[in-house]
């Protein structure tokens, strides 16, 4: 499927309602060894970025089990000849000199830090973890954190090491999804909280784009597990529907991020909108269901022309509805 053609009337269509919208990617990797097969070069990103028009990303490696700082090195290496499109963060495994690894790869070039708790099998109150968060805080730096699937909860440790170290800016990856249940009602008071969108389930979105405040989301496809175009047109037609300003969707689209990577202090963007009264209906629950399988096909690798072909005949609703 030719993405790029496929999503240019989605992204027009916010183009239109978001004049001057750009995008940066706040989670992607790079990688050949990960043990789910998936793999991505520096030419693959930046050719996704190209399609996306997209100003840049932050970049990290994919799961490597036999250590992290040659990972770390080609990670360093691949945004020399990136244009700075790409900001590097390194990866650290708590179990595995985290601190050291840290210190090292941040004095060669690097602008954040990865954690993976599913990936390396940790909780968030390991000690190695606070030692690295107390690294960012002294450097004002981002910790971006897997906080999707297949790990325990991990929200309260999140908000204790917020309050500890309050110059770090923890970014949860995936929404926050493990724990944004509950998460979102303490998110406006630890604005150094981040969410970053890598996410694509739609009661999730809404729930996102709703009750936690603008300014501590920042746009994130997963690639290349997910797509920065894909993601964009998918993503942030959610904050527009639940109603967001344009300045807001542009903090969230790029602007928050491109603050982070330069070290500025945080743009606050207003209060969380809150959960709106809304009519759903049956029928168009349909259109969205099919469009997110067709969506998990296509991030997957596989052909969503067939679910977006049923997705177009579930829209021939009556017009009241």
């Amino acid at each position: 499927m030719d993405i790029g053609s496929q999503l240019r009337a989605w992204f027009q269509v916010l183009l239109d309602q978001v004049p001057g919208l750009e995008l940066f990617d706040a989670h992607t990797h790079l990688g050949q060894n990960d043990p789910d097969g998936m793999r991505q070069s520096p030419a693959e990103l930046l050719s996704v970025l190209e399609a996306a028009d997209a100003r840049g990303a932050f970049v990290f490696p994919m799961h490597e089990p036999a250590g992290y700082p040659p990972a770390n090195d080609a990670v360093l290496a691949a945004v020399e000849g990136s244009d700075g499109r790409l900001v590097p963060f390194c990866r650290v495994n708590p179990h595995d000199h985290a601190v050291a690894e840290a210190e090292r790869a941040l004095a060669a070039g690097a602008k954040g830090i990865k954690l993976h708790p599913r990936a390396e099998q940790f909780t968030l109150d390991h000690p190695a973890v606070k030692s690295v968060v107390a690294l960012a805080h002294e450097r004002t730096l981002p910790v971006l954190i897997h906080a999707g699937r297949g790990i325990p909860a991990l929200g309260l440790h999140a908000v204790e090491l917020v309050e500890q170290f309050p110059n770090a800016r923890l970014i949860l990856a995936h929404a926050g999804i493990c724990d944004l249940s509950w998460i979102w009602r303490v998110a406006a008071d630890y604005p150094q909280l981040l969410f970053d969108t890598a996410w694509w389930i739609p009661s999730d979105m809404l729930t996102l784009f709703s009750l936690v405040p603008p300014g501590q989301i920042v746009f994130a496809s997963d690639a290349p597990y997910g797509h920065t175009a894909f993601s964009a047109a998918f993503q942030l037609r959610w904050p527009l529907q639940v109603g967001l300003s344009a300045d807001q969707v542009r903090l969230i689209a790029s602007g928050q991020a491109l603050r982070i990577a330069a070290g500025e202090p945080l743009q606050p963007m207003g209060p969380a909108i809150g959960e709106r009264e809304r009519h759903a209906h049956v029928l168009l629950d349909r259109v969205s269901e099919f469009l997110l399988l067709g969506a998990v096909t296509t991030m997957r690798g596989g052909d969503g022309t067939e679910m977006l072909a049923l997705a177009r005949l579930a829209c021939d609703v009556p017009e009241e509805v």
